[in-house]
């Protein structure tokens, strides 16, 4: 008990993005909300020791009005070793992407149609209407409100989004908008990647190694069932995908209204079907989303709990370009990770 006590977990803490330079991309994402941070630097010899890159990073850590996880982090490589993941489907091993709130996806969307109408590389879905707690709950249409969220993909070459707006409830842990952000959006709330195991057997380092909080397990989501996960998951007749969700911890799998947001969405696709793996366009030194973080107390037990696991490969602990002690792995399911110690 006093071990536990000594050591936690929180919800995902930064969305790491490679990009090329850093004043557009910081130009982008203050219209979501975020502003500058911290800015650090790493060399080529301890980049490599923490991500397996031999080239020189700077970094610089967005923050997101108080919020303690959804950040992002800019990575600044000297050296990209990959184009990373660009407008590619969402239905590939090695996918990322990551999830924010708004209270005004049309004006997103109405940015995104200018976009493309410029020649902007953007690949898009409409607005979808999606219920997504209740599903059994028949509504009178214009007699009882509508309950549910409007959902949107959004992938351009150095950001892969998803965001929804709710109608008729709200969350209270659950996101928070920045209303002055031009944008009106959230820190990010959820992030996700696509694996295949259908032993679930990979699922398990995520709660029985981490610590996550499994709150939802074995959704189904077909081609007959949902437009939206159709289209944003190039789904075609027949197919399906099963979501598992993992929590930070302080959150509840039973009462929905203290839900947190941080959480870890796994899109599981059956072995049966045939999917393309991208893993070296989304991972440390590659350009786009290519890396999450997890904040830890406790980071040497983490160590020791990770080594232990099933992991491929674990780095030793050494500060990162923020002076921060950090370590990272790369997961069962084949995805990097890196952990650095809470305050």
């Amino acid at each position: 008990m006093a071990q536990e006590q000594q050591t936690a977990i929180e919800g995902i803490y930064e969305v790491c993005i490679g990009i090329p330079e850093p004043i557009s991309a910081i130009q982008y994402w203050e219209q979501f909300g975020y502003r500058i941070g911290q800015v650090g630097e790493l060399t080529a010899d301890i980049a490599y020791q923490l991500y397996g890159v031999n080239s020189s990073l700077r970094s610089i850590r967005l923050y997101h009005q108080n919020s303690d996880h959804g950040l992002i982090r800019l990575m600044v490589w000297q050296n990209p070793t990959h184009e990373g993941l660009g407008i590619a489907s969402m239905k590939i091993k090695g996918n990322r992407w990551a999830t924010s709130l708004t209270t005004d996806v049309l004006s997103i969307l109405n940015h995104i149609e200018d976009a493309k109408a410029a020649g902007f590389p953007i690949r898009h879905s409409n607005p979808y209407w999606e219920v997504i707690y209740n599903k059994e709950r028949k509504s009178r249409p214009f007699v009882e409100s509508a309950v549910g969220v409007r959902e949107m993909l959004l992938l351009q070459p150095l950001a892969r989004q998803v965001l929804f707006q709710r109608f008729g409830y709200t969350l209270p842990d659950y996101g928070q908008v920045n209303h002055n952000a031009a944008l009106k959006a959230s820190q990010f709330t959820h992030i996700g990647i696509i694996s295949q195991d259908d032993s679930k057997e990979t699922l398990k380092f995520y709660e029985e190694v981490l610590g996550l909080l499994r709150v939802r397990d074995d959704v189904e989501t077909s081609y007959e069932s949902s437009p939206a996960g159709r289209d944003i998951f190039d789904l075609n007749p027949g197919e399906k995908f099963i979501v598992t969700a993992f929590d930070d911890p302080r959150s509840s799998k039973s009462d929905l209204m203290a839900a947190r947001s941080g959480r870890l969405y796994i899109v599981r696709f059956p072995e049966s079907i045939n999917l393309e793996s991208r893993f070296e366009a989304a991972q440390p030194g590659s350009l786009g989303m290519s890396l999450y973080t997890y904040r830890v107390k406790g980071i040497q037990h983490y160590c020791d709990r990770i080594q232990a696991s099933t992991v491929q490969k674990v780095t030793d602990i050494i500060s990162n370009e923020f002076g921060e002690t950090s370590f990272s792995f790369i997961a069962p399911d084949g995805y990097f990770w890196t952990l650095l110690e809470a305050n």
